[in-house]
């Protein structure tokens, strides 16, 4: 990789260089939802409802288990920004190969914990006994693929920081195309049902990894990676888990809030967890493409705060909200009203249709709030602060949530009762961040004014 490929986020107009930073990362992120929505169409087709209520029903517990080191990750993410926007080359290269080091790590863990524990915990989550064995083989094979999908995850925050987004989505593009071939060959021809969409994602994942690690070791930037080189730095990894550590713990708390509804979702029966599991999965494309408006947000705010061009933090929070307001009623509203079309592409049940278009109807319309939500947060944790979003999510949507359902949703024992906790949730914690990032300006504004005038014009 050379230089062309990166980024300067702390010059010049910010619209378009947000815009041209976020579509890569949208497409990188719909090519690796694709995975999943491949699963779930194939086995749906071709292995029937109840193979695709086993993949569905995974989904919230493997974000359970993954979401701490995807956090960490966006620590790693926002250090590198922080460092690159400084012009700080040796600091980059010791976050690289530290972060390197924590995905490595990580995966293994994560691995030892699928294997052995996926039947337990899909026990504990209610799954029903017609799914649970498809279920477990699922999550069992899903987890060994652990290591190369968190180093990969690592290695792409890595190269956004310095605001390459492209090399990510040709990687992804590569190994989607093959994934839905391998796919259709395990299921169709082999018949391997769910163990054949698994296998086939966790070969897809092992091609991507290859690509962007050969890319990083013969890479001419300061992101560069020499085996030789990877070791600790306590500094950065404190660095790293300082924003990075937070954002973990509130994306497992998401989770679990998540798992708890999953659990309810599953007393209603395979065919409403078949609903589920297809609406969810069209809902993702909406909620990844607003997730790359957060990633831009992040990053922009990053590089920026590293180079001391703290009024620019603003713009960047403001353009940000705008665009992913557009691109959340764009996709939300377009994704409910072709609903119908969409979910048949999932299965062939009419009942199952009528099922997935009730929690649309509530999640979709509303989803541009969550964009929000997500939005401010990036720009805080691009800030440095971490422990401010964890504790507002912690509270506002992920322990209101909990309680919702166990609640609210006792009482009024319905599926629109139980879907509608999302956007309650979201508007309360959104609400709580702005009055969060409005205090943090209040108090260090004149501290920001002073160490602005000493850095070069933004």
């Amino acid at each position: 990789m050379n230089k062309t490929y990166e980024m300067d986020m702390t010059s010049g107009p910010l619209l378009k260089k947000i815009i041209l930073f976020t579509i890569p990362i949208l497409l990188s992120g719909v090519l690796q939802l694709l995975f999943n929505a491949a699963d779930i169409v194939v086995v749906g087709r071709f292995a029937g409802d109840n193979a695709m209520a086993a993949v569905g029903s995974t989904t919230s517990l493997i974000s359970l288990l993954t979401n701490l080191f995807i956090g960490i990750s966006a620590g790693a993410n926002v250090a590198v920004a922080n460092f690159y926007g400084a012009r700080d080359e040796e600091a980059v290269s010791e976050t690289v190969h530290t972060s390197v080091i924590i995905s490595l790590v990580g995966g293994t863990g994560l691995l030892l914990i699928g294997v052995c524990l996926a039947r337990p915990i899909l026990e504990l989550m209610k799954s029903p006994e017609t799914v649970l064995p498809l279920s477990t083989l699922y999550l069992r094979i899903y987890f060994l693929g652990m290591p190369a999908t968190l180093l990969f995850n690592f290695c792409a925050s890595i190269l956004r920081a310095t605001g390459d987004t492209k090399h990510p989505l040709y990687f992804l593009a590569l190994a989607g195309v093959l994934n839905v071939l391998l796919n259709l060959l395990f299921v169709i021809v082999f018949r391997l049902s769910v163990a054949g969409v698994a296998l086939a994602t966790i070969l897809s994942q092992h091609i991507s990894l290859f690509l962007i690690l050969r890319l990083m070791v013969k890479s001419d930037s300061c992101i560069r990676l020499s085996w030789r080189k990877l070791r600790v730095s306590k500094s950065k990894l404190a660095r790293i888990l300082r924003v990075g550590l937070p954002a973990g713990v509130q994306s497992s708390l998401f989770a679990l809030s998540n798992v708890t509804i999953q659990s309810a979702i599953n007393s209603f029966g395979e065919v409403v967890m078949a609903a589920n599991t297809a609406s969810s999965n069209i809902e993702g494309f909406v909620y990844i493409a607003m997730n790359a408006v957060y990633q831009a947000a992040m990053n922009f705010s990053g590089q920026n705060y590293g180079a001391g061009h703290y009024r620019r933090l603003h713009r960047v929070l403001f353009e940000c909200l705008g665009l992913v307001t557009i691109v959340g009623m764009v996709l939300g509203w377009g994704a409910y009203l072709l609903g119908g079309p969409l979910l048949h592409i999932y299965t062939t049940s009419d009942i199952v249709v009528t099922y997935g278009l009730q929690r649309m109807k509530i999640v979709c319309l509303c989803y541009f709030i969550c964009g929000w939500m997500d939005t401010i947060v990036g720009v805080m944790r691009g800030m440095g602060y971490g422990i401010i979003p964890m504790i507002v999510s912690l509270v506002g949507s992920c322990l209101f949530r909990i309680i919702w359902v166990c609640t609210i949703f006792q009482v009024y024992h319905t599926l629109p009762m139980l879907y509608i906790s999302w956007p309650v949730t979201w508007i309360l914690t959104f609400s709580m961040h702005v009055v969060c990032y409005c205090g943090i300006w209040h108090r260090r504004r004149k501290e920001f004014l002073e160490r602005e005038q000493t850095e070069p014009d933004a």
